[in-house]
């Protein structure tokens, strides 16, 4: 997945809006060691760095390490990939936000959070949940069909359900703490083309396959189909449903 780092924070700064919520639950204390994994361009890495902790920001994306390094030439970034990601200390806590479900191989990831952590350290993080954005996926399968392209078109992420979660995290060597799913609609201020614009930043490894004559049509397709259950008095909202929890490895 290639990130455009600037349109992300433009236009959907709403990911990290959302995640401040996490760091409370987090609680990051003075001098902890804490890895933010898949932090994007670093502004929840910037805001654990601000109540003590010592924070390194890990992400696969060269853009988003580049954009994050230049707002917070402080903090400390590397590009890593989740999936093989080694950690020279045992740290305090991993804390990730709208980040695992990228992820293609979930059970390596935890794997390598735990071998990150001390005992006892926690896992802390926000991904999304079984049914995330169902009704855009829905509208995209559908619309591929029509123009005959249904088997190219396949969603690139990992949504679990909460115990489909708990399971792995309890077969990676963690004990789960707290575990929460919730729908949480999400206004799109910054996206005036709607779907569409939300799947050019997100969904752009989904329509890869797509022929780059139709995907104009398949766009406004997907807006068409999801309108009348995401437009509303003028703003266009996605469907996300999430996952929170909070495990320590055993």
């Amino acid at each position: 997945m290639r990130w455009d780092a600037g349109l992300y924070e433009r236009s959907f700064g709403y990911v990290a809006a959302y995640g401040e919520a996490l760091i409370d639950l987090l609680d990051p204390r003075p001098d902890e060691r804490i890895i933010d994994l898949g932090c994007g361009t670093g502004t929840l890495t910037s805001e654990v760095a601000a109540r003590g902790a010592r924070v390194l920001g890990l992400d696969s994306s060269t853009a988003m390490i580049d954009q994050a390094r230049g707002q917070h030439p402080e903090l400390d970034f590397e590009v890593a990939d989740a999936h093989v990601f080694t950690f020279r200390e045992q740290a305090d806590a991993v804390f990730s936000n709208a980040a695992l479900h990228w992820m293609t191989d979930p059970d390596a990831v935890i794997a390598r959070v735990w071998a990150a952590l001390r005992p006892g350290g926690r896992f802390v993080a926000e991904m999304g949940a079984s049914g995330n954005c169902a009704t855009i996926i829905e509208a995209v399968h559908a619309a591929a069909a029509e123009l005959g392209i249904a088997g190219e078109v396949r969603s690139p992420w990992y949504f679990p359900t909460p115990a489909e979660q708990a399971a792995r995290l309890e077969k990676g060597g963690f004990e789960v703490r707290w575990l929460h799913c919730f729908d949480r609609p999400t206004p799109l201020d910054q996206c005036p083309d709607g779907i569409a614009d939300w799947l050019r930043m997100f969904g752009a490894e989904m329509l890869r396959p797509v022929p780059a004559d139709l995907i104009d049509r398949l766009l406004d397709r997907v807006n068409e189909l999801t309108a009348p259950a995401l437009y509303r008095d003028g703003i266009w909202t996605a469907d996300y449903r999430r996952l929170r929890f909070i495990a320590a490895r055993l």
